[in-house]
């Protein structure tokens, strides 16, 4: 069923309350933290520095305070893990409920156009705002985190960002951002259509024309498997434009918010490649080789 705009507000509406008092428990639990940590560390203290004429029962009695400590100190910082992820989670719902009505305003000939100024602002929003994989311990990240690819049988969604083969003139082709329109299962196609809304083109695409953005970041300090190793031939977003070329990986993201940068092939230049430019990891995907290469 259609998610009417007066619906969508209040589910919005909803969301933001809960997340409102989400807020203020995990300001209280973080200040239950601080308090438990200072009593830990006092502890500590006390257990390598005892007095000389402590006895042994009053050292053991010290080190198995400290032991609950500890355990107490467990369970608050999960505690305060768990109200943390109910907020994210309220989060990425008000992006969906959003992202949902967008798409609805968009079938209803309600898009609106967007100059190329404000398209080049919304898609580094876009990057910067793209939500972050915080695992838990010994979690891997997941498909289309960062550069880890999508499963076999993965299927954008209407609205998912992507980067799609068409073809511009009878001899080129270009790698261009689009967003899913829809997926026609009988056809095994795409309907896509290109972000750069003064194109105003729609295009229906195989599957292997398709290759879907990534939908969450990777942090490089916990997750560095999930970004594209230094010398790897990726498809990148030239900055200020909507196409995808290729590119070599000059240095990784430092941290979440960091960009890539790479290098562009340019035969310009006399080495073959371009000056290093920054690109967003939303912007940073697996190469196709062969015909559909972005040359």
């Amino acid at each position: 069923m259609p998610l009417t705009a007066d619906v969508a507000a209040q589910q919005v509406q909803e969301r933001l309350r809960s997340l409102h008092r989400l807020i203020y428990d995990i300001e209280a639990e973080r200040a239950r933290n601080e308090q438990c940590i200072d009593s830990i560390l006092r502890a500590e203290k006390a257990v390598e520095s005892p007095p000389s004429n402590e006895d042994s029962s009053s050292s053991s009695q010290q080190q198995m305070q400290l032991k609950n400590l500890y355990k107490s100190g467990l369970s608050a910082a999960e505690q305060e893990e768990s109200l943390l992820r109910k907020a994210l989670s309220r989060i990425y719902e008000i992006r969906s409920i959003k992202n949902e009505r967008r798409i609805q305003a968009r079938y209803a000939g309600n898009k609106e156009t967007i100059g190329c100024g404000a398209l080049m602002k919304m898609l580094l929003s876009a990057a910067q705002t793209l939500p972050l994989h915080v695992g838990r311990v010994g979690e891997r990240a997941p498909p289309l985190c960062g550069a880890v690819p999508p499963d076999s049988g993965h299927v954008a969604k209407a609205g998912d960002a992507v980067a799609a083969l068409v073809r511009v003139s009878e001899k080129e082709e270009n790698w261009i951002l689009a967003e899913v329109v829809s997926w026609m299962p009988a056809q095994g196609k795409y309907e896509v259509d290109d972000i750069d809304e003064e194109q105003k083109n729609r295009h229906i695409l195989s599957k292997r024309r398709v290759v879907p953005l990534p939908l969450m970041r990777a942090d490089p300090r916990v997750d560095e498997h999930a970004l594209f190793p230094k010398g790897a031939v990726v498809m990148a977003l030239y900055p200020q434009t909507t196409c995808f070329y290729r590119a070599v990986v000059n240095r990784l993201p430092a941290n979440a918010a960091d960009p890539y940068e790479v290098l562009f092939e340019d035969s310009s230049y006399a080495d073959g490649y371009s000056p290093p430019e920054r690109v967003a990891q939303r912007y940073v995907i697996a190469i196709k080789e062969g015909k559909g290469r972005a040359t």
